[in-house]
Parts: structure tokens; sequence; C-alpha cells
């Protein structure tokens, strides 16, 4: 959430970050409007309530009946219009917080401008993609070959975008799961297992509520809703909580299953398991000083690099323009690796700095170890890997002439020493 006093004294400099964003509807004037009124609610409350605090100490003075009970009834009706203003307020403060809280975070001022995906910028190519003296097939034909992906019993039991991975294709999966979050805590990462359900208060602190109510699944009756990523439990872990500033930076991973409302339209871009209402993602996450979110930063996208690198497999780097940032983020890579099979680049992991929007939503602070008023901490995220992409690029690249499939070195000790699948 961005600072209120940032809208207030600098209301043009927020309308370009957010036309910058290529945001249409910019809501910067109703948020002045509404915090006019909000001051100006708040201004009458004070002024009937010193009054009535100063008539009800001269009531108490007075020896006359007849003039004390028509001071009496004077404040019953200063009473009554305190109770309205206060309603009003209440109703004021609920539509500012939601109107705010829609606002999506500002751009750095070294993220590149663009108007879409189309304008990214790559930074660099690592690692060789693989050529192949046959015709490499996608990992839909390549998985119902070898029965390690199941899709029509995955439509069976739930419906489109859903499949069972079989025997090896199961096994890959939580090899590639328990593998890297292994890596993560070598890296200096601490595991967490999290609840894969939430409650509101912990979607509004992470970004996800109000603006992605939409996406995702609710349980109305428990009034629980199903995680679309791991970054928001561990966000919400520390919500409304003061840090002491020797813990920082703080660093996480996590696995959970993801669920999302994919809106997906019919095509090549939606076939075999690439996109899913459902899908495995672990995730990296660091608490860090505002002074150090940077170098963390830097540090959470080696990390991931780190995980394409151990796998073997060719990814490239891009810089999110400003056109393209999620929600949350002011500073976002985009980690893309190369799936022979379907011969296009697959993002697996957006590594993001969200500075303090997050914190400010979840009431997230540290104390200064020099002592004075406690701070806003940063909070980073980025997935290490996501899957099912991550398993695409894995089968597809590493696919033999007659249709097997070799298991990548490092993930071999979680496969029970199984080097190729066939």
């Amino acid at each position: 959430m961005l600072d209120l006093n940032l809208i207030r004294e600098n209301p043009e400099l927020v309308k370009k970050a957010l036309r910058d964003r290529q945001m249409d509807d910019v809501p910067v004037d109703e948020v002045l409007k509404l915090d006019a009124e909000r001051r100006s609610l708040l201004n009458q409350v004070e002024k009937l309530k010193a009054e009535r605090n100063a008539v009800s100490k001269e009531i108490s003075k007075l020896k006359d009946p007849a003039e004390r009970q028509q001071k009496i009834d004077a404040m019953r009706v200063v009473g009554d219009e305190i109770a309205r203003l206060d309603d009003r307020v209440r109703e004021v403060d609920e539509k500012l917080k939601y109107v705010v809280a829609s606002i999506p975070n500002l751009p750095d001022p070294s993220t590149p401008y663009g108007k879409d995906d189309s304008e990214n910028v790559v930074l660099r190519y690592e690692g060789e993609v693989p050529h192949f003296d046959f015709t490499p097939l996608p990992h839909w034909d390549l998985g119902t070959k070898l029965n390690i992906i199941d899709f029509d019993r995955g439509v069976k039991l739930t419906g489109t975008r859903f499949y069972i991975l079989n025997g090896l294709g199961a096994r890959l999966e939580r090899a590639l799961i328990s593998w890297m979050l292994a890596l993560h805590n070598q890296q200096g990462y601490e595991e967490r297992y999290t609840p894969f359900m939430v409650k509101s208060e912990t979607l509004f602190a992470s970004g996800q509520l109000p603006k992605f109510v939409d996406n995702l699944y609710h349980d109305a009756e428990e009034d629980y809703w199903w995680v679309p990523t791991a970054e928001v439990p561990l966000t919400g872990m520390y919500r409304d909580e003061i840090l002491d500033e020797e813990t920082l930076p703080m660093r996480y991973t996590a696995y959970t299953p993801c669920f999302r409302r994919e809106k997906m339209s019919a095509g090549r871009d939606v076939r075999g398991i690439k996109r899913g209402h459902q899908f495995d993602k672990v995730e990296m996450y660091i608490y860090a000083k505002p002074e150090e979110s940077d170098k963390e930063l830097e540090k959470m996208l080696g990390d991931a690099e780190a995980t394409c690198k151990g796998l073997g497999l060719p990814y490239r780097i891009k810089r999110l323009c400003t056109g393209d940032l999620g929600f949350n983020a002011k500073i976002t890579y985009d980690v893309e690796v190369w799936a022979a099979g379907q011969d296009e680049w697959l993002e697996v992991s957006s590594v993001s700095n969200v500075g303090d929007f997050q914190a400010r939503r979840a009431n997230i602070r540290y104390k200064p170890a020099e002592g004075g008023k406690p701070r806003l901490v940063h909070t980073l995220n980025g997935s290490g890997l996501g899957l099912p992409r991550t398993l695409i690029a894995v089968l597809e690249n590493n696919q033999q002439a007659d249709g097997s499939i070799v298991v990548p070195e490092v993930l071999r000790p979680w496969m029970g020493g199984v080097e190729v699948i066939k």
C-alpha cells in the first residue's frame, strides 16, 4: 500500500508513475477528495466534542433546573450529530482505505518504461539451447507416451486444466521440490511449512485483496482462502509485529500448492500442463532493511539462477518494464527457461523487490538498534522455481530419440537413483 502522505504531498508524481504503469483510470484525485472529506469530518467531530465537554462542565455548576435541562437537551442533539458524523467518518475511512489499497506499487526509477510485455528488456542469456538430430516432442506427447502424465483422468476427476502425474512423473515433481528446498536451505533460506488456506487479512496484507478477488478460491462459510502463492503466508507470518534490527535480513523458503482462477483462452498457449488452476511452487522470501533490499534482490536473483544452472536448463533474464510490473512490485526480474519441445521460453520465476508496499499493508516494522521510531521493513519475493514449467523444461530438454528422458544428475538421489525415465 502506498503512503497516504506521499499521495497527498506529491500527487503529480504518483499520477505519472501510475500512467507509466499504463493505468487509464488513475484514482489519485479520488483519494485526495476522500482524504479531504475525512479530515473535514474529523475536524467537525473534534469541535463538537470540545463543545460538549465544555458545556458538560457548565452543567455540573448550574443551580437553575430549567437552564440545566435546556443545556442537557441541547447536548443530546450535539451527541446525535457526533454519532452521525462518526458513522460518516467510518464510511469515508473504509472507502479511502479500499481505493488506496487498489493502487499498485510505484515503479522504481530504475525500472525501464514500456507499454506491455513486448517492451521488457532481455538482459542476458545463460547456457546452451539444446539441439537434437530428431524433432523434439512437447511434454504433452512425451508424458502421454511414457504414461507419466494422465490428462484424461485429471479431467475426469475435476475438469479441464487438471491432470494426474503417474509413477516416475509424480516422483520427478517431488524430487524437484525436495531438491529446490534443500538448495535454498544451503543458500541461507530457512524452510517454513505454512497453511495452504489463510484468512482475508492475510491476503490483504500481501496485496492480493481487494485487487485479485476474482482470481482466488474462497470458502465463504469459514472465510478461508486457498493460497495463490507461498508469498501470502510468508508475508502474513509477521503481520502487526515489530522485529529487532539484528534479526534482519530474514530469508525463508516454502513449498505450497498454489490455487488460481486462470483466465485462459483456447490455443497453443494452454496445451499440456503449462497453465492450470492448481500448481506447485517453491518460494523464496526476504525481510530486509530498506538500505539492504537492493543487495538482497541481487542475491535472490542469483539464487534463482543457481537453480536453473543446477538443473542444466538454459535460461534468460528479463527486466520487466513499467507496463508489465506485478501489482506489488517496484523492480522485477523474470527468469525464463528454454523448453525444446514447445520451442519457447517459459517464465519460471519473477524475482521482485516490493519495497515497503506490503509491510505498510501488513504493519511489519523493525526497531532500529540505535533507537528511534520503528521503521517499515522491505520485502522481496521470487519463485525458486515454479512448477510445472520447470518440470516441462526438464522433460523436453532431456528427451532422447527413443522417447526416454534423462534425469538431471542433481535429482537422481531424490529419485532413488533413477537415471532415465523410459
